[in-house]
């Protein structure tokens, strides 16, 4: 469910995507309301879901992790205990730090973090005995985007004709209307 956004709640998301360490007095000033007011605002957002978590974006890499994967999961029957023990297995293991469930080709796309080679052998190794059919792997090289903000902007209501302009199209089409009436070529015959 969509909720609504105003150009306040634009501006201090658009703040905390820049910079999620921004204090409450900072975010207040960007947005031109009291601190309380802000305050207010922002646990309004995270209490519908807008904001879901606020966290630091660690590089992996330099966090000892140099590979870091891509891993397509097929499953081999799509069955709902299936999906269920498939789902709690992404969940439990703590090198798969991301994983969509997608419509196509795969049911899933997952982010695999490891140490080496073995450790990854060991993720897809239990992805396979949990009803994983197909793994198919992806190494990534380079991050060439990273995971950027939500372009958000206003919501503006389609634009309403003018009235001038609907009066302007009414007095049109009465002249094409007259002009069929007077045409003898249109005119119906009267005999």
């Amino acid at each position: 469910m969509t909720v609504p956004l105003d150009e306040v709640d634009i501006q201090l998301l658009t703040a905390l995507q820049e910079d999620a360490d921004r204090t409450n007095v900072e975010l207040a000033r960007l947005a031109g309301l009291s601190p309380a007011a802000t305050l207010h605002r922002v646990r309004r957002l995270k209490e519908s879901g807008v904001i879901r978590v606020i966290r630091a974006d660690v590089d992996p890499a330099a966090a000892g992790f140099p590979l870091q994967m891509y891993v397509t999961a097929t499953l081999a029957r799509h069955d709902p205990r299936s999906s269920r023990v498939f789902d709690d297995l992404i969940r439990s293991v703590p090198q798969i730090v991301a994983a969509v469930n997608v419509a196509g080709e795969t049911d899933y796309i997952l982010t695999v973090v490891a140490r080496d080679v073995s450790e990854l052998q060991g993720v897809l190794a239990g992805l396979a005995t949990r009803g994983g059919q197909r793994l198919v792997t992806y190494l990534r090289l380079e991050e060439i985007k990273p995971p950027s903000r939500l372009p958000l902007a206003p919501v503006t209501a389609p634009a309403r004709r003018s009235s001038a302009r609907r009066s302007s199209a009414r007095r049109s089409s009465a002249r094409r209307s007259a002009r069929r009436s007077q045409d003898p070529a249109r005119a119906p015959d009267r005999e």
